[in-house]
């Protein structure tokens, strides 16, 4: 005859009052209250935790359910668990999520009442509360068979039922991004773990895993270290002590804690740590003598200087990132008066300054308003190429109040920015200089030769910088912008037809019609001299080998350009054309493009036939091309005359190699 169920009441009351219990709720999202109920799931070693909102017709909330299949409330001891509060039996165990025993009750901030189906040692309970009186408890056993359809085909674990709801829970992405952001270490460190939301599996937020092998005193340590690129739940960095069994005995606050924009979750594993307890009240040894080791000491050395090392990178790739924004925001200064090369060694050399500052001291630029940064930025430039290079240190003490020793590491970083920048403008001139040798000999020797077009085709598009300090973007890769400037050359008269007037002497007609004139077309959004955003549009027609420039040319040049100003594709005072010619010569018959230059000369631009607020238009030989870039980085390297003689002799990884033990070190921890 089968047993008659008996039902035992452990209904009660907590020691604090509603009021009191009510207080501790007063800042707690509603995110946070369903995670409360997550968290005590898997603090009785659920394995799965599954959560599910269901709605009504009005599409407000009408259940929330949270189901583990954990060991279960034991619901016999309801003065060790239930019955507690801010006194929980977890408070000793670093494994476990909650110190206060008050978790379950969040759900007030949420819910009108919460009732938790429970299954411990086969015996099933049911519990309920009241946010209308949070500090009595109704608990009874149940018979299986009425509890929760959830739990029914599980044999032990949870099932929370949250009603009375009185507002809508925000979306579930908001809801997946809340538990990814609260739950991510537990899930990375325990990843046979899961937890889902609606059927949805909640992953762990975006994060980088850097790991780490450290032997002392013949013991073996693994060190996982999760960096985390958004701020975690309520989570501080903290270092955790696992077994190898994936049990966390000791769990102590990381300074790393007070580093802006670095969160990291720090777990140091090994198998030295099964002989350990989480407390001094169990059979085993508790952690705390792991302290009084040898083995601690070297760990601690060891681990420190991995954190270390972390941080520092962290700080390079944030520095480096912040640059690129500073760079996109054009914070940074334009140097438009100045040749490509000596522009772009500018540029990189206030590049280096600046991430230089963010390295030694984030806050500085960060923090600071747009204004402030490019005021700041524009200082830094300025004192660098000025004769009072020791300014910008004095600047930066000043600004970052760093200490001797940090002044000496940062002076260092500063020189070794710029003799790497130094290095590299050699290299660059040294390149340009080589392209020049090869565009002349193509230009000059073998202008008739129909099989050097592609060959001057690829110089070109790979050295842009040719024609003028500000086309080193330019490329030749077709986009919308390219294709519509080449359908609209078409409407020009006679752009495709070759005459014997137009060929160099000694040129064959047959042979220059198998060639093409080169065509290169870019836009590219920029900052005028009053901060303003426009689109410039640089259009290079660059006339095949053989072919002199003439009147004709000049006046398809003037049509191709009033084709583009009055095209409703590019009737905005936002897009400005920049249309370039080239030609081997300029012809006896080019007497108009003579004439169009002299009249312009005062704009002090070489070449210039056209120039109003939509449209610059220029005429360009290339012997004039070649002078021009002479000229220009004739000047550049007279600049670095003294600089490169000091460079005589050794190479550019000897350099490089030599201040490697100069790099700034890393911060404290």
């Amino acid at each position: 005859m089968e047993k008659e169920f008996a039902a035992f009441d452990f209904s009660g009351t907590n020691a604090i009052t509603h009021s009191g219990i009510q207080k501790h709720f007063k800042t707690v999202e509603p995110w946070q209250a369903i995670s409360e109920l997550v968290w005590n799931g898997f603090d009785a070693s659920a394995t799965t935790v599954k959560i599910d909102i269901t709605e009504n017709e009005a599409h407000g909330t009408e259940l929330i359910t949270v189901l583990d299949d954990g060991v279960g409330i034991n619901f016999r001891k309801p003065h060790e668990n239930f019955r507690r509060f801010n006194d929980s039996l977890k408070k000793d165990s670093y494994d476990t999520h909650g110190s206060q025993g008050r978790g379950r009750l969040a759900f007030s901030k949420i819910g009108s009442s919460a009732t938790w189906y429970t299954r411990h040692e086969g015996e099933d309970a049911k519990i309920s509360v009241e946010s209308s009186n949070l500090s009595d408890i109704v608990g009874v056993t149940i018979p299986p068979e009425i509890t929760h359809a959830l739990l029914s085909p599980h044999s032990q674990g949870t099932c929370v039922e949250i009603r009375g709801f009185q507002k809508a829970l925000p979306f579930e992405d908001a809801l997946l991004n809340d538990f990814s952001r609260e739950f991510g270490g537990h899930l990375i460190l325990l990843p046979h773990k899961s937890l889902t939301l609606n059927g949805k599996v909640v992953t762990p937020q975006s994060h980088s895993i850097y790991t780490h092998a450290v032997t002392v005193e013949d013991q073996d340590f693994s060190i996982e270290l999760i960096r985390w690129h958004n701020r975690p739940g309520s989570e501080k960095s903290f270092i955790n002590f696992v077994s190898s069994k994936l049990k966390i005995l000791h769990k102590q606050l990381s300074s790393l804690n007070k580093k802006p924009g670095y969160f990291t979750s720090v777990y140091v594993k090994s198998e030295l740590f099964e002989r350990y307890s989480a407390s001094d009240q169990s059979l085993s040894e508790p952690f705390s003598n792991f302290f009084q080791t040898k083995s601690y000491r070297a760990l601690t050395k060891a681990l420190n200087e991995f954190l270390r090392d972390n941080y520092s990178e962290f700080l390079v790739q944030q520095a480096e990132e912040e640059v690129n924004r500073y760079e996109q925001d054009g914070d940074f200064p334009n140097y438009e008066d100045l040749d490509s090369t000596e522009s772009a060694w500018r540029l990189n050399h206030v590049k280096g300054i600046v991430k230089s500052v963010i390295i030694r001291d984030p806050t500085v630029l960060m923090r600071s308003s747009k204004r402030q940064r490019r005021l700041i930025i524009r200082l830094l430039d300025k004192l660098s190429v000025s004769n009072e290079n020791s300014g910008i240190l004095e600047v930066l003490e000043s600004v970052l109040s760093l200490d001797a020793g940090s002044m000496r590491q940062l002076a260092l970083q500063l020189n070794k920015t710029k003799l790497n920048n130094i290095i590299e403008t050699i290299e660059i001139l040294q390149n340009r200089e080589h392209a020049i040798a090869q565009l002349k000999e193509v230009i000059n020797i073998h202008y008739k030769d129909v099989r050097e077009t592609p060959d001057l085709q690829k110089v070109i598009e790979n050295n842009t910088w040719l024609f003028g300090p500000s086309y080193d973007i330019l490329g030749a890769e077709e986009d919308s912008f390219t294709k519509i400037s080449k359908s609209l050359r078409t409407e020009v008269t006679g752009v495709v037809d070759i005459e014997e007037a137009d060929l160099e002497i000694g040129v064959d007609l047959v042979g220059a019609k198998r060639q093409v004139d080169l065509f290169l077309a870019r836009k590219k959004p920029l900052f005028d001299s009053r901060g303003r955003k426009y689109f410039r549009c640089v259009i290079i027609e660059i006339k095949r080998p053989g072919v002199s420039l003439n009147n004709k040319h000049i006046q398809q040049l003037d049509e191709y350009a009033s084709i583009l100003s009055t095209h409703p594709i590019f009737n905005s005072e936002l897009v400005k054309f920049e249309l370039i010619l080239v030609g081997r010569n300029i012809s006896s018959k080019g007497s108009l493009i003579h004439s169009r230059c002299r009249s312009m000369q005062v704009h002090g631009e070489p070449g210039l036939i056209t120039s109003d607020d939509k449209i610059k238009a220029y005429v360009k030989t290339w012997a004039t091309i070649f002078d021009e870039f002479e000229l220009t980085n004739d000047y550049l390297l007279e600049k670095l005359k003294t600089q490169r003689a000091d460079l005589d002799g050794t190479t550019k990884e000897e350099l490089i190699s030599g201040l490697q033990g100069q790099d700034v070190p890393a911060p404290t921890v």
